[in-house]
């Protein structure tokens, strides 16, 4: 695939930090984008976010973009793993749920207030450490691998991963093991 000269040299004044040659590239290929994601994620305010996500990591990874590389390309690949992400988290919840409200109904609806078990968790969440609360987030709430939060802050994925252990063990200490709300978190968090 060829490379646009306009998109190499966009690519080029990029990565010199150049905000009008960011606009440029927004401009050019936003709406495409966003016709992109609308067509799958079949909702315009998700759709709005997505693009705008995409545009925060181009900006975020300009200096490491290739020029050779179609910046094309690079917007709607990162658009598809973003769309991917999205209905993996959907999707996992949405069975999540549905088991919980088959196999355990009559229980569901006596036990357990939903918004009291996400609160709870919230201060558990609270407590941590900031950086430790950070990448926690990130990772459960964001979705982001240990990998990309390694990179954003500047540490080995591996000490990510021992992090986001400490924390959920931190968590599951706290949450008494016989509760449904146990079995909540887990199923939203791991």
């Amino acid at each position: 695939m060829s490379t646009d000269r306009n998109d190499i040299d966009l690519i080029d004044q990029l990565k010199n930090d150049n905000s009008i040659a960011f606009d440029s590239i927004f401009n050019k290929y936003s709406n495409r984008l966003y016709a992109f994601s609308l067509r799958y994620l079949k909702s315009e305010s998700e759709a709005e976010e997505l693009v705008h996500n995409v545009f925060v990591k181009v900006w975020e990874k300009r200096k490491t973009i290739k020029k050779e590389a179609s910046i094309k390309a690079f917007l709607f690949t990162v658009a598809y793993n973003d769309i991917l992400k999205h209905f993996r988290k959907q999707n996992y919840h949405q069975l999540y749920l549905s088991n919980i409200v088959e196999n355990n109904s009559n229980e569901l609806s006596e036990r357990l207030e939903y918004a009291s078990i996400l609160e709870y968790i919230d201060e558990l969440i609270d407590q941590l450490p900031e950086r430790k609360k950070q990448i926690f987030l990130k990772s459960r709430m964001e979705g982001k691998s240990a990998k990309e939060i390694a990179e954003e802050l500047n540490l080995s994925p591996g000490t990510i991963d021992n992090i986001v252990s400490e924390t959920i063990k931190f968590i599951k200490e706290r949450v008494n093991k016989e509760s449904i709300a146990l079995l909540l978190f887990i199923a939203l968090f791991l």
